[in-house]
């Protein structure tokens, strides 16, 4: 595991806390990294580094969750009628994944169609890929959160800066500053749905409870603006657990302003929204982001 010899050549950071971390899929990874850690913890391995927890933004977890929320969220922040709402509710039995009646298809449908009105990962953005939402359900992946389009977004657009991302990794005065052998990769492309992989965990969620009840840290926060990963589908999958509530909902704030909103649980769990986050939050509310980090990384309350 790269971690494990990161720490092998560092010696001198394997006292200090670590904190596993990651945002939007790589929040699907990082309980399974932390749980790994842990494991190789209790079985004595070296380096011992040392965990305290982990933290994942609007994070996918492979379950039922991430897509059974989307159209309820869709209802509640006006995207969809009542009319269709309850169509779906009547027609789908609250589950819109694999749909096995007509009704439920023509409804999911519809929600469709509405849905590629607007900018998924934060409906308040500019909708800049309008028709590119393929999928047919809702379980099929989103394909503005992968390969980037090969035509270039206008400036007012967010996905600008991932095109210009991809111009700075691939000069070569970049690839020369970060020490990037010639030869070793031809294009740098920022999320790159070609590399073949095997899907073996169907869902994270055994590992953020498994963390937990074992006493690490969690902080999981979610973009309130967010469509692909609903901060209602996350808290759900929270409070599956059933774990006491310690500190119950209320405002966390920032400059004298809510920036969003907070519960924490037993077991170390703390769950909160960014007012105004997408489903990167931190790209799109950094110094909340910021803010909200450094207060539990300090044992301080939001």
């Amino acid at each position: 595991m790269h971690v494990m010899q990161w720490f092998t050549d560092h010696p001198h950071y394997q006292s200090n806390p670590f904190f596993v971390g990651g945002s939007s899929y790589a929040g699907k990874m990082s309980p399974i990294i932390a749980q790994h850690i842990s494991q190789e913890i209790e079985l004595g391995k070296q380096p011992r580094i040392n965990l305290k927890g982990y933290v994942v933004g609007n994070p996918v977890t492979g379950s039922d969750y991430d897509d059974n929320f989307r159209v309820p969220y869709a209802h509640g922040v006006g995207i969809i009628s009542d009319q269709l709402y309850e169509a779906a509710i009547l027609n789908c039995k609250g589950s819109y994944i694999r749909p096995t009646n007509k009704m439920c298809v023509r409804v999911l449908n519809t929600f469709q169609n509405l849905v590629s009105e607007i900018d998924v990962p934060q409906i308040l953005g500019v909708n800049c890929i309008r028709g590119m939402l393929t999928h047919k359900f809702l379980s099929e992946e989103y394909t503005q959160l992968s390969d980037p389009s090969p035509e270039q977004p206008t400036i007012d657009c967010f996905s600008y800066r991932y095109y210009l991302c991809n111009i700075w990794a691939n000069d070569d005065s970049t690839r020369e500053a970060l020490g990037v052998k010639r030869g070793t990769t031809r294009e740098f492309i920022r999320c790159k749905k070609s590399i073949p992989y095997a899907s073996e965990v169907p869902s994270s969620i055994k590992y953020h409870f498994n963390l937990t009840s074992r006493g690490y840290r969690a902080l999981v926060f979610s973009g309130d603006h967010d469509l692909v990963i609903p901060f209602l589908s996350t808290h759900a999958w929270i409070r599956s657990f059933n774990f006491s509530v310690v500190d119950d909902w209320r405002a966390w704030h920032l400059d004298g302003q809510a920036a969003g909103f907070t519960i924490t649980y037993a077991n170390y769990m703390t769950f909160a929204t960014i007012k105004g986050g997408g489903h990167v939050s931190i790209e799109h509310r950094p110094k909340q982001c910021l803010a909200m980090v450094q207060r539990w990384l300090d044992n301080e309350p939001l």
